[in-house]
């Protein structure tokens, strides 16, 4: 009895590290920005649009320290979808009915290459940017800079919970100064 209780127990411990293991891989669920604006059609929800590139060390820091808090997964994942996209990119992107490229993209550079349109467009001036686009893919916001956890979710949530179409400065000053964050 002892040894079916023993490889019942062994069998117990593989599912809780298993299950423990999926829990620690969980990630942002990235996607392009047409796969968000088609997803949008089915499921209204904002676009949060990390604008990063490639050289920049800011967006390597908030790709390895903010958007793998699981804090911040959990709620971007269900609040969000979540577009990763390189401003230095060769490949166009359709958005908006319209085509952008990277005409002046050259291969093989190091370091810095060509803005691509849409970066530009965007109104992205700095690495790393996260535009926070509405339910039509209008854009609401691009801010820059690194931020942290409890800095990021300082956005994430006023966009969903406080964002009504229309950011008044008072308001968004208010929140900006009594916000708690949960975030660690």
């Amino acid at each position: 009895m002892s040894s079916l209780g023993n490889a019942f127990g062994t069998i117990a411990l593989i599912f809780i590290l298993a299950s423990t293991t999926a829990a620690q891989q969980a990630e942002v669920n990235w996607m392009s920005l047409e796969e968000a604006v088609a997803a949008q059609q089915d499921e209204p929800r904002k676009i949060v649009m990390d604008v990063y590139t490639q050289w920049c060390g800011p967006c390597k820091m908030m790709m390895s320290r903010t958007f793998t808090n699981q804090q911040v997964i959990d709620y971007m994942n269900a609040n969000y979808y979540s577009v990763k996209f390189d401003a230095e990119s060769p490949n166009p992107v359709q958005f908006k009915g319209k085509t952008f490229e990277n005409p002046g993209w050259k291969q093989n550079v190091r370091g810095r290459n060509s803005p691509h349109q849409l970066s530009r467009a965007l109104n992205v001036n700095a690495y790393p940017t996260l535009v926070y686009l509405d339910e039509n893919a209008d854009v609401i916001a691009p801010i820059s800079g690194y931020k942290t956890p409890p800095q990021l979710e300082m956005y994430l949530k006023f966009f969903v919970e406080k964002f009504d179409g229309d950011v008044v400065q008072s308001e968004w000053e208010a929140y900006r100064d009594s916000f708690q964050p949960t975030f660690q």
